[in-house]
């Protein structure tokens, strides 16, 4: 019976297992599925988000003889900063690998570089994974904006912009970091944090190919009232590439971890198939030995 007992519960671990196998096989395809998508609309916004910095920066250039090029918008105006905020891009969902305890730990260690030299430390969150850990850590949070969805917009990004503005506008904020994971292929995403406000003009070395240097542009109206008009842009298209970016990273790091979990499932089943082969002859062994010393004894009496 002991043996007998073995037997089933071996049994009821594989079926058990299998199940599983099956559940993240669909998620894995689910999610190979998602990222495809989703790393063609990250894809796509880079070389908008570049030329937007290439042209940023040739306005940068032309205004900078001027003098006082930089008081012409407020959001390329340097102050002392006394209260840093930090927009903290991440997933709703778990089941992605390591994707979201890396980016925290990314956005904790330039929190930590941050605090000692400044009054005041706010998180604005994208994300419940990155809010909860922040909320944990008993972080200020200054706003969250969970359920951007898995393909977000342009509009649901630009709230998150809006504030960041506002807010560095008003003064009440003097300086704003943005972190996300980069999509570099379906097995890497990278940890990036980037300056957002004050505006900094990209150097060649940072816009690569598409560096100003390489593009004549012929401004009209005059580069001035361009660049009132295009900072705030500027600001809405780093927050909108950071969504993509960070979105194709979910869903890369989720098929991912769902491939794993399913050959793990996969080599689990393997062994107990095994184990369940040697317990159920074990078994059939052992009622082998009862019939034939049952046998046995009858025939002695």
């Amino acid at each position: 019976m002991a043996g007998g007992g073995a037997v089933r519960g071996i049994r009821d671990r594989i079926k058990t297992i299998s199940s599983a196998a099956k559940v993240t096989r669909a998620m894995e395809l689910v999610a190979a599925s998602k990222m495809r998508r989703a790393q063609d609309r990250a894809v796509q916004a880079r070389p908008y988000a570049v030329t937007m910095r290439a042209v940023l920066a040739q306005l940068a250039a032309y205004t900078a003889g001027g003098g006082d090029a930089s008081g012409l918008h407020p959001l390329l105006q340097s102050r002392d900063a006394k209260h840093v905020s930090y927009v903290h891009i991440t997933s709703d969902r778990g089941l992605a690998g390591g994707l979201n305890a890396n980016m925290n730990r990314a956005a904790a260690a330039l929190i930590l570089e941050h605090q000692p030299r400044v009054e005041r430390v706010s998180v604005i969150s994208a994300g419940r994974k990155g809010r909860d850990f922040f909320r944990r850590s008993g972080m200020e949070m200054l706003a969250d904006f969970p359920e951007l969805g898995d393909f977000p917009n342009f509009e649901d990004v630009r709230p998150i912009a809006r504030l960041i503005i506002d807010e560095f506008v008003s003064g009440r904020v003097d300086q704003v970091f943005i972190g996300y994971q980069r999509f570099v292929n379906a097995a890497v995403q990278r940890p990036t944090t980037r300056q957002l406000l004050p505006i900094v003009a990209p150097s060649d070395a940072e816009l690569g190919a598409a560096g100003a240097s390489n593009i004549d542009f012929i401004f009209e109206p005059s580069p001035e009232e361009l660049l009132a008009t295009l900072l705030p842009r500027f600001v809405e298209m780093q927050v909108y590439e950071a969504v993509l970016e960070a979105r194709a990273s979910e869903q890369s790091a989720r098929m991912v971890a769902m491939r794993q979990a399913t050959d793990a499932a996969k080599e689990m089943v393997g062994d107990l198939t095994l184990q369940y082969n040697k317990a159920r002859q074990d078994s059939i062994t052992g009622e082998l030995l009862d019939i034939v010393g049952g046998t046995a004894a009858i025939e002695n009496k």
